[in-house]
């Protein structure tokens, strides 16, 4: 699948080989984690493809120059976060597409579970807000806590709560209407 043309690309390059066996064994690791961000901030499933692919590029660009002083995640979550946002600019400015439904796409795993559904659902409305707040409600649902999500995007702890209530208001809002 995605991850094994990435195999093929990493094999490929030139760099240390434990240094490769590393980064393919810490994408193994958070491949969820790359693929909610994908998904959040698409609304196909090649779109989401395509994001997942670049993501992962950006992340290998940059894992020479991670110095750990912060976990991995949130190193992944920022890089993530901040190809998501250009790779949104930049498809804004293609123009608009036409948009196929995702059940066109005959995905592999049903949603049959009630929880699934509801995550569904929600991912509908998350998709909805702006790009930050995205970014924002998906670290929070990661189980991010206000200080992990300030050092992520930036902004202050304080910020980050009042950001949080408003995105959780508008979200029950929607949801309920």
């Amino acid at each position: 699948m995605i991850f094994s043309n990435l195999s093929i690309l990493i094999r490929q390059s030139t760099g240390p080989m434990d240094q490769k066996q590393e980064f393919i064994h810490i994408i193994q690791e958070n491949e969820g984690l790359i693929y909610k961000i994908a998904k959040t901030y698409t609304d196909s499933r090649p779109d989401e493809q395509d994001l997942y692919q670049e993501i992962v590029y950006q992340l290998w660009k940059s894992f020479p120059f991670f110095r750990h002083e912060s976990k991995i995640s949130t190193w992944m979550y920022r890089i993530g976060l901040n190809v998501s946002i250009g790779w949104l600019n930049k498809e804004k400015r293609k123009g608009p597409l036409l948009s196929i439904p995702e059940e066109a796409y005959h995905r592999a795993e049903e949603q049959t579970n009630a929880k699934e559904e509801q995550m569904e659902i929600l991912y509908t409305y998350i998709k909805k807000l702006n790009t930050v707040d995205k970014g924002i409600i998906l670290l929070y649902l990661e189980g991010k806590n206000h200080e992990e999500i300030a050092a992520i995007t930036g902004f202050s702890i304080t910020n980050i709560g009042t950001r949080l209530g408003r995105i959780r208001q508008k979200l029950s809002s929607q949801i309920n209407q």
